[in-house]
């Protein structure tokens, strides 16, 4: 038997297919983003205390006043608008790379919290949200009785 490398792209009909699928993938999954200029969904980290969950939310640029957070179930919502400034009629663009419009953000809590304890707070692009464990879902080591 002989053994023959792999080859991801053994010809260019190949490489083709493979960079229409990356296209048709980006393209298709957000198109208004690439067209309109949207802002994208801002990058989380979401971590686990004994006794709380916590979220940070970069959103550079976006007033405070422009963002609202909700939870519905075991799901936490950040939506907003990162408004545009407005366009000086005597200023020509030569390259425009930031995105504007409105964004959301949903993710998954892991645990069950207390929603009517939940604080939210933002400083230099950064939206931190505390969302307080319930009792019952806090992790407690449990004492092992050795009988006998």
């Amino acid at each position: 038997m002989d053994l023959e490398s792999w080859r991801p792209f053994k010809d260019l009909a190949s490489l083709r297919e493979e960079i229409n699928r990356v296209f048709d993938r980006v393209f298709k999954e957000r198109p208004e983003e690439f067209f309109r200029g949207g802002a994208v969904n801002p990058p989380i980290d979401l971590s686990e205390t004994p006794d709380s969950i916590i979220v940070r939310a970069e959103i550079p640029g976006v007033d405070a006043n422009d963002v609202s957070v909700s939870i519905t179930g075991d799901t936490l919502t950040i939506k907003g608008e990162k408004k545009q400034e407005k366009e000086d009629p005597n200023e020509n663009y030569h390259q425009v790379e930031r995105t504007y419009g409105p964004f959301s953000r949903s993710v998954r809590i892991p645990v069950q919290v207390q929603t009517d304890k939940v604080t939210a707070s933002y400083k230099k692009g950064i939206l931190h949200i505390t969302l307080p464990k319930v009792p019952e879902a806090k992790s407690q080591t449990v004492k092992i009785n050795v009988e006998g």
